[in-house]
């Protein structure tokens, strides 16, 4: 069999909702199984880094989190409940509240409202003062960030039904019940905001563009290609969050490609073999996306010609990337920020957060790089 040792490592089937879900270690496990990660090498950095200032949020407890940006200040929260928010620049706490139950997932944010995902289903609101606003039960757990945009809040739970609500209150506007294949990762394919659309990763490597006021379908394409003589082989799921940047929308998948498709119509604009469980990151010139295997590799933009790969990070389970100035950044399974060269990939620098795995996708706020751990550290990193 041709599939990930990591994958069949896991061995175990969790039935939820009448569909089977491998639970992938990649994000969330302490230590490697398998191949033996590669060793870091001295550096002397050719770019200065510093950590700005680290937040304790609790800790992942297996899911993923990803800080939000509003204005000048970030949202973030972990799975014990907690949420804040923080000014980007200096880390200063604006407010800290409990949400009153375990969290799964999150955080969504338009500026106006802030909204999470709860323990059985549950999606919590609360308003930019963090004083609770409404929550709603869903048919199953969140695992994906929801997003808010133009008065609607929509959430993607584990059955694969995705639902608009309205921000006011919480009500139901629509329901989209998408089929699910029979295994797949038990990962969180994120959701993005492009115009009056609402771009949904799906389970089975696909991408979906629903109108935002209604449900009613755009466009669907696949991203990942089912290959393989039998059902583990062919799993194949989004990593990560899509990306748009200007007309472009650019996805990876596990056991499939990376690619850049048409916002409007879907259209594929170029796509490339590649194995990912973790998102990309998009600029005016390149895809940076991180395989499975620890490499990370830069793709041109516009055609999808591969610009360069680096392999020296090999079997060290690389969050999604983020790019800023003339730096790529990527985590790895100790909490190591490792940046390296937009241009050729050569190492630039390093930092360290808490030494547990970098989950959920970076964030760009301002001058600083925002990572989120597994043990729950929010790390501002400033790059000057």
């Amino acid at each position: 069999m041709r599939i990930s040792r990591k994958l069949v490592g896991v061995g175990v089937l969790a039935l939820m909702t009448g569909c089977s879900t491998l639970n992938s270690l990649n994000p969330f496990a302490s230590k490697p199984k398998g191949d033996q990660p590669a060793k870091l090498v001295e550096l002397k950095g050719s770019m200065a880094v510093r950590t700005a200032w680290k937040l304790d949020i609790g800790k992942a407890r297996g899911y993923q989190f990803s800080p939000a940006l509003t204005g000048n200040t970030v949202v973030v929260a972990g799975g014990d409940g907690d949420i804040a928010r923080v000014e980007a620049t200096s880390g200063n706490v604006l407010w800290r509240i409990k949400a009153g139950t375990g969290l799964t997932a999150g955080v969504g944010t338009d500026g106006n409202l802030i909204v999470v995902g709860g323990e059985d289903g549950q999606l919590l609101a609360f308003d930019m003062d963090g004083k609770a606003v409404w929550k709603t039960q869903l048919s199953s757990e969140l695992l994906s960030a929801p997003v808010v945009s133009q008065g609607v809040v929509v959430a993607r739970s584990l059955d694969n039904r995705i639902v608009g609500l309205d921000a006011r209150n919480g009500d139901k506007k629509w329901t989209v019940q998408k089929i699910a294949p029979p295994l797949t990762l038990r990962n969180a394919p994120g959701m993005i905001v492009a115009g009056n659309d609402v771009i949904v990763a799906q389970p089975g490597g696909k991408l979906s563009s629903l109108i935002l006021a209604t449900g009613a379908p755009r466009w669907d394409v696949e991203v990942g290609v089912s290959r393989g003589a039998t059902e583990l082989e062919r799993v194949t799921d989004i990593g990560g969050a899509p990306v748009l940047f200007e007309n472009d929308v650019c996805a990876v998948s596990y056991q499939g490609r990376v690619g850049c498709y048409d916002v409007v119509t879907g259209a594929p604009r170029w796509n490339r073999d590649l194995s990912s469980e973790v998102g990309v990151a998009v600029d005016q010139r390149f895809v940076f996306a991180a395989d499975d295997k620890g490499a990370l590799h830069a793709f041109t933009r516009d055609t999808g010609s591969s610009s360069w790969k680096n392999d020296k990070l090999s079997f060290r389970r690389l969050s999604t990337p983020v790019s800023y100035g003339r730096a790529v950044a990527v985590g790895d399974y100790e909490g190591i920020v490792h940046f390296l060269s937009r241009e050729d990939g050569n190492f630039l620098a390093r930092a360290a957060t808490d030494g547990s795995p970098i989950v959920g996708s970076p964030l760009v706020a301002g001058s600083n790089l925002i990572f989120q751990t597994q043990n729950g550290t929010v790390t501002a990193i400033a790059v000057e």
